[in-house]
């Protein structure tokens, strides 16, 4: 049985599974998703019968490893049929098959399919070995290492996206690309004008697909806090209360394809592209809210000062590795539209005080037990994995090498800090030059994801030469690349 021989649950794990079983047993389900976070973290799936689900909390389920080796519009970036597929890796020859492991505490019954439930997977080599390029393995390890400084991460969601109405009702032969090729993008009407920052009326003429939505993540156990309409024509923000690192990330993948997904069958559609290539769309964010609490709960940030003495490493980490990190928060090329002066999004390494300007903004303070970071430099395409995984990753240098963050940015747009990549292929190079990243992400993952999104850039990069297109606003390439992909 792979899961014994390899002992790749916990003892909590292998309850769950059991207790899951019972239950499947009196309320059968037609289908079970099994699904995993792909490296751009969008979610994909197989769906199995419920004999198939019972083997593979056994023996695992077999998956072909192709879907690592695609860029964002299903490239091939890799010789996968040659020796080594393209990587130096043996195990990676002929695009062979992966063991996915589904994990019985992710699982739910998803209340829009009738008789489906969804599970979310680990990956593995046939021979029990973590998969090198699995995004959820990559933040289990960097999790691990907080536990051995008996220290946990804890995350808070706040995402934006936007909610439009399709103005066409069929697909044609426009909307189908090729491998490489994305087809043209769906086009939309806004639900609502826009730029009447919270209004209760506009929120109104969206509340029916927001009511539905809040009802769909209550019953898939989502910590909702609020649903807002923010800036843009039809642009809305989600809050989540703070939960565990790995739970907010398995929330993030489950809440985006929930979002999109639900929307589509009440006749709405939703993407969370950063910019839309749509007059008059604002850019949308996602600001990670991060706290380090101890094995009793307490926040290790929270002191009679601003921040403790921890705190305040972990946040010079973060502004220490900003450049290298910024393409795991931001890595699409039109992500990088958001970074501008005075537009609510960060264009340099900064820090301040409930200062919405800053690339990493202190909330809470002296003696609040809520005292966290919120990081304001994220796109809502992220991959919820790597992204978080990056936060440890440069927060706990911060704290080893005992970095101190410096002054209060109070101008954050004219502070003498290090400016942010200002394009994809700027944070890339930041990336490769990483010494930090390279030692903790492991350099085959590092010269691999180099890689896979270096080939999403050249195709940008072809499309603007050949059609000798202005890159001042988004493109047409953007637009048919990101708009329903993510």
């Amino acid at each position: 049985m792979f899961v014994e021989q390899h002992s790749l649950w916990s003892d909590e794990q292998r309850a769950q599974a059991r207790e899951l079983r019972k239950r499947l047993e009196r309320e059968p389900l037609e289908l079970v998703r099994v699904a995993w976070a792909d490296p751009h973290g969008a979610s994909r799936a197989k769906a199995v019968s419920l004999p198939a689900f019972f083997d593979a909390l056994e023996r695992g389920y077999n998956i072909n490893v192709a879907t690592t080796t695609l860029d964002s519009a299903g490239a091939r970036v890799f010789s996968s049929f040659t020796r080594g597929g393209g990587m130096g890796l043996a195990e990676m020859t002929g695009s062979p098959n992966l063991v996915i492991v589904p994990d019985p505490a992710t699982f739910r019954v998803l209340p829009w399919a009738s008789g489906v439930g969804w599970v979310l997977c680990d990956e593995y080599f046939r021979d029990g070995r973590p998969f090198h390029f699995s995004p959820r393995q990559l933040l289990k390890r960097q999790l691990a290492r907080l536990t051995r400084e008996n220290m946990e991460l804890m995350v808070g969601l706040e995402v934006e996206w936007y909610l439009a109405r399709p103005a066409e009702d069929r697909l044609s032969e426009e909307h189908v690309g090729m491998p490489g090729v994305r087809g043209r993008a769906l086009r939309t009407s806004p639900f609502e004008p826009g730029y009447s920052y919270h209004s209760e009326t506009n929120m109104d003429l969206m509340q029916p697909v927001l009511g539905e939505l809040a009802r769909t993540y209550a019953a898939l156990g989502l910590p909702l806090r609020s649903i807002e309409n923010e800036w843009g024509p039809g642009q809305v923000e989600c809050t989540f209360s703070a939960q565990s690192a790995l739970r907010t990330a398995d929330d993030l993948l489950l809440f985006r394809t929930a979002t999109r997904q639900v929307c589509r069958r009440l006749g709405c559609f939703a993407t969370f592209m950063a910019r839309p290539a749509l007059k008059g769309y604002y850019a949308s964010g996602w600001h990670l809210h991060q706290s380090l609490v101890d094995d009793a709960g307490t926040n290790l940030f929270a002191a009679t000062e601003l921040l403790s003495p921890v705190g305040q490493s972990y946040l010079a980490g973060l502004l220490e590795h900003a450049v290298a990190s910024t393409v795991f928060a931001t890595p699409t090329v039109n992500g990088y539209r958001r970074f501008r002066p005075n537009s609510l999004a960060p264009d340099r390494a900064s820090w301040g005080y409930d200062n919405r300007g800053a690339m990493v903004r202190v909330l809470g303070g002296k003696n609040d037990p809520a005292t966290r970071l919120e990081n304001r430099v994220g796109e809502p395409a992220a991959n919820p994995y790597l992204y978080i995984a990056s936060q440890i990753v440069a927060g706990l240098d911060g704290i080893e090498r005992k970095l101190e963050p410096g002054p209060r940015d109070d101008e954050p747009y004219s502070a003498d800090r290090p400016l942010l990549p200002a394009s994809l292929g700027q944070a890339l190079d930041a990336l490769e030059a990483s010494a930090l990243f390279r030692r903790q992400f492991g350099e085959v993952f590092v010269d691999y994801y180099l890689k896979l999104k270096r080939n999403e850039l050249g195709r940008y990069r072809k499309w603007v030469d050949e059609h000798r297109a202005s890159e001042s606003e988004p493109t047409e390439w953007e637009q048919d690349e990101y708009f329903d992909f993510f």
